[in-house]
């Protein structure tokens, strides 16, 4: 039976059929009984425990209430009256109503981006009216959320729109349809019947629809975690039914299964991506959640490897809290509630220390918590340091840390398992803060589908901290229109972390460049030395003849660049660097940062070439007024 057809048929009384519930307000007040991720919200406790985030809840709300949104790079925009749900709105695209097999939704031939109407479908946004509601009690909020939600439901039928062109999206909505109706369940507002039986009718059919197109493949990743966090949380709201309970078996079974495919033993996503990491995260995370407060088991393997991937989470978050932009970034979250920024990341460490005292560091913001568990619990969790300098072997990145100095190397493969996926060609790339200063950045993700230029340039070996060789790119990019793919050309060979007193040494080994004609061997050191706040980077190159060698290092957009010779004065964040280089030629270039998705600026580069066969090529970076001794530090280190 075709989609459509089934939900002509589920009317008022096959939905409550489908439950065991003998009306449709006992259905719902049944379903408002059952524990959620909605606590109690004490106003001026959460202002104690999170300053200034009532203030942040309330004025997200009032955006909300006025559809004025600003996503992916689209800049302030405003929904009309009722919504174009369908449109891409900065290049004006519109896909037609059709059933969601037909949509062409990657039109690669123009400058689209299907993220857009997706994202505005995800009604995250929302979200904070429902905070808001749960602050002050204005029905308001309530009234708003109820207005965009039948306008959603109207012009978005099941299966027939680009909404529902992917699964992912349907199983989010479930997410954020939960959330909503347990902080808006009670309101006056919602007390209207026939808006009670469309939602919930609405939920019933985003669940069947993610249920009945799994994106299952050989190899998954977070497309199919989204579709088992949706299943999931779908089958434990409505907590009974032949359909619901089949859902919420599946959705746990599936998770059961794909944390370790896709986890590695030390806690890092496969896709090797910082932003992805943080959703794939959440997508485990918040239906064991969810499993919780149910009084559901969670087996503690599971617990164990949410716990390292929290812990990975606190190794490669920055003194300031800020992540580096590892791999795609398309901003993507399962359940947005805390007002962090959206690089900040900790949250992960602290939901795992209140959920199941897992021991991890804790430190940042604490509305999410807050928001989650009550401002109660999140005022009563301390912080606690961040880790040392630490390998992460199986999941191929390396953090080098003391103090305000923190280094994130790569040292993995391609990702989702020699796909490509949201892997960039970064292996040996570095991302850099000094002395509390962020000074060598990894490019971001810029867009995907809209440009396949710019998709490709900012994933490209160039945009990264590494040396290229040849102007090969490190793992072959495949077809021009498999924007997610990369040929599996460079592995890491013997990776080693070493720490003896301030200096921590990290080595790896690559594969990238042994399939050229004259094969290239490179090995990189990095040293970091925490007394000097200073940073080596050593590039040793193999090969018989000689090559065209380049390496880039990606400076952040408020920094200046001056060369001169073979040294350079960099000035960031009101502070002065001295960079020195030797058995490089160096140059002042540029590069591009994304800071989110769909936005790019662009940077100053420091560009350093070399012609060799044999090499041991070095550049040191530091606070100016240390500047001696990085450079006798690098004359010791390339003579070695």
């Amino acid at each position: 039976m075709r989609g459509p057809a089934r939900a002509r048929r589920l009317d008022e009384r096959a939905l409550l059929v489908a439950f065991g519930d003998a009306s449709l307000d006992a259905c719902w007040a049944r379903l408002r009984a059952r524990p959620f991720l909605v606590p109690q919200v004490d106003l001026e406790k959460l202002e104690r425990v999170a300053p200034g985030e009532p203030d942040r809840v309330l004025a997200a709300a009032a955006s909300a209430a006025g559809r004025e949104l600003d996503l992916l790079g689209t800049g302030s925009f405003r929904l009309g009256r009722p919504a174009d749900w369908h449109t891409d709105v900065v290049s004006g695209t519109t896909w037609a109503p059709a059933w969601w097999r037909d949509l062409e939704y990657a039109q690669l031939d123009r400058p689209s981006d299907v993220k857009v109407p997706w994202e505005i479908s995800r009604l995250q946004w929302l979200l904070p009216a429902g905070q808001a509601y749960l602050l002050d009690g204005d029905e308001r909020h309530a009234q708003v959320v109820r207005d965009i939600l039948e306008e959603w439901i109207d012009a978005n039928p099941y299966g027939a729109s680009v909404n529902w062109a992917s699964p992912m999206e349907a199983a989010l909505r479930i997410l954020t349809f939960t959330w909503l109706f347990h902080a808006l369940g009670g309101s006056e507002a919602w007390r209207d019947t026939g808006f009670r039986f469309r939602l919930l009718r609405a939920i019933y059919l985003h669940g069947d629809f993610v249920a009945r197109n799994l994106e299952l493949s050989d190899v998954n990743g977070n497309h199919l975690d989204a579709d088992a966090a949706g299943l999931v949380f779908a089958g434990l709201f409505f907590g009974r039914g032949r359909a619901p309970e089949r859902w919420a078996k599946t959705g746990w079974s599936l998770l059961l299964v794909e944390l370790p495919r896709q986890v590695t033993p030390d806690g890092v996503d496969f896709e090797m991506s910082t932003a992805y990491h943080r959703l794939v995260t959440e997508l485990f995370l918040l239906p064991a959640l969810v499993r919780r407060r149910l009084g559901l088991s969670v087996p503690g393997w599971y617990l164990g490897r949410l716990e390292a991937m929290a812990r990975f989470v606190s190794a490669y978050a920055r003194p300031d809290g800020t992540s580096p932009a590892w791999g795609d970034a398309d901003d993507a979250r399962a359940l947005p509630l805390g007002g962090q920024p959206l690089g900040d990341h900790r949250y992960l460490g602290a939901t795992m220390a209140a959920a199941w005292e897992a021991d991890v560091a804790v430190s940042g913001p604490r509305p999410e918590v807050a928001w989650l568990f009550g401002a109660a619990t999140a005022a009563a969790l301390e912080d606690t340091p961040p880790p040392d300098s630490q390998l992460f072997a199986q999941g191929g990145c390396a953090v080098l840390r003391s103090g305000d100095d923190h280094v994130f190397v790569d040292c993995g493969p391609v990702g989702l398992a020699g796909r490509g996926g949201h892997g960039h060609n970064d292996i040996t790339s570095l991302d850099a803060t000094l002395d509390g200063v962020p000074l060598l950045l990894d490019p971001g993700t810029y867009t995907y589908t809209r440009s396949p230029e710019w998709r490709n340039r900012f994933r490209a070996t160039a945009a990264h901290n590494a040396v290229q060789v040849d102007g090969e790119e490190l793992n072959r990019f495949g077809e021009p229109h498999h924007l997610w793919s990369l040929r599996d050309d460079a592995r890491p060979v013997d990776s080693v972390l070493d720490v003896e007193g301030s200096l921590h040494t990290f080595r790896v080994r690559h594969t990238g460049y042994r399939r050229l004609p004259d094969p290239v061997e490179v090995t990189r050191i990095v040293q970091l030395d925490a007394e000097l706040h200073g940073l080596l980077v050593l590039d040793e190159l193999s090969a018989d003849g000689q090559h065209e060698l380049t390496a880039t290092y990606t400076l952040p957009p408020n920094a200046s660049l001056d060369v001169l010779g073979t040294a350079a004065r960099i000035a960031v964040a009101g502070r002065a660097f001295h960079a020195r280089w030797s058995g490089w030629t160096g140059a002042a270039g540029s590069g591009w940062f994304a800071p989110s998705y769909g936005v790019k600026l662009e940077t100053s580069a420091l560009e350093l070439r070399a012609k060799a066969s044999g090499a041991r090529l070095g550049v040191v970076f530091g606070p100016a007024d240390a500047a001696a001794g990085l450079d006798e530090w690098l004359r010791r280190d390339v003579s070695a």
